[in-house]
């Protein structure tokens, strides 16, 4: 009896055609997928970051898991994971930088990595006014957060008053030596431009009576006028009788929240130009620019005195009577016998200062 014959195999073309379909749709799913997260990828790449506003950040030091942490707390980016491997996967692109940037509001991720790369830190400034002490510096220094260290040691008159750029985390110490070249320079400019025959022996000198000029007016139109009376005062070998410097000799260059009184006066210092002639020893201010070239370039007059005039500024004067009678008007004006007139705007420090002295206003 013979068996029933088997049916045949399947033709070897059918089994590959089946494989293939099945090897197919297996890629066909991994592309869809691949896709999906490169789609997704693509839009934590591009899409709106969760910022709701313009935000001044500084990213700080401590690699990569704390500036992640730092920009999530602050509402840059979502997910620290996300922005550590978009920031791994473009390593190539630069280190991430510790420093003050500004982000806009909605900023994407890439243009997060961008700014932390490629963007320039946030410019601070900070403004020494023209005629602070070195207390006083020392003072605005130290209350300046966003610097960091130290104050190092500096000399009074040493540190040219003007505004200095600098990024978050920039050193006391790096100011100080920036204000210091500077003034160096500023004084060095002014004494090669300087007028003749100014009885001034060298550049300290020089320096020495700007920052008296500096603290006498805080008018500009002043400053020439009032650092040609001191120019004439040192040729004629007369006591400068500069109510600043007593200010400076009874408080070391702290503010002095007093009028200068008669112990003040007598008050036996080197700073006291009342009790002594010529310049003191030292500066006893940080003087600016304008006062610098007032001195290098006083205005020629034959003035001798002057004392506060009720407007803020000074009236000056050639001879002693004048000189008398002009302190006896500002006398009137400080009782308020002048139809009420307002007292005077005085210069900078110090705070209670009496432009006319105690003395009777001699200069």
């Amino acid at each position: 009896m013979f068996d029933a014959p088997s049916s045949p195999p399947p033709p070897p073309v059918r089994r590959r055609l089946r494989w293939r379909f099945v090897a197919l749709a297996v890629v066909l799913v991994l592309i869809a997928g691949a896709s999906a997260g490169a789609l997704v990828a693509w839009r934590a790449w591009t899409s709106p970051g969760p910022l709701a506003e313009p935000a001044q950040i500084v990213v700080p030091r401590g690699g990569m898991e704390r500036i992640a942490a730092t920009l999530v707390e602050r509402g840059v980016i979502r997910d620290a994971r996300a922005f550590a491997a978009a920031a791994w996967l473009t390593r190539g692109d630069g280190p991430l930088r510790a420093a003050e940037f500004v982000f806009p509001a909605g900023v994407p991720l890439r243009e997060v990595l961008r700014i932390l790369r490629h963007e320039r830190p946030v410019q601070r400034r900070l403004t020494i006014p023209e005629g602070l002490t070195a207390h006083q510096i020392r003072a605005l220094l130290e209350r300046t957060e966003s610097l960091a260290g130290d104050i190092p040691d500096f000399n009074e008159g040493e540190l040219l008053p003007e505004t200095y750029a600098y990024e978050w985390g920039e050193t006391r110490g790096a100011i100080v030596r920036r204000a210091d070249a500077a003034m160096d320079r500023a004084l060095s400019e002014a004494w090669a431009a300087r007028a003749p025959d100014l009885p001034l022996a060298n550049p300290r000198e020089a320096l020495v009576l700007a920052s008296i000029v500096e603290r006498e007016t805080g008018k500009p139109e002043e400053r020439a006028r009032v650092a040609g009376v001191f120019i004439n005062r040192l040729r004629r070998g007369m006591p400068l009788q500069s109510d600043p410097t007593v200010a400076y000799a009874a408080t070391g260059g702290a503010p002095m929240d007093r009028p200068i009184s008669r112990a003040d006066l007598d008050r036996d210092n080197p700073f006291n130009t009342y009790r002594n002639r010529g310049l003191p020893p030292a500066p006893i201010a940080n003087p600016g620019r304008a006062s610098i070239a007032a001195v290098m370039r006083p205005e020629a007059t034959d003035f001798l005195y002057f004392v506060a005039d009720g407007s803020g500024g000074h009236a000056f004067a050639r001879t002693l009577e004048e000189h008398n009678r002009n302190v006896a008007r500002w006398r009137e004006i400080e009782r308020g016998g002048s139809g009420g007139a307002s007292a005077p705007a005085l210069p900078p420090a110090p705070a209670a200062r009496s432009p006319s002295g105690p003395s009777g206003g001699r200069r």
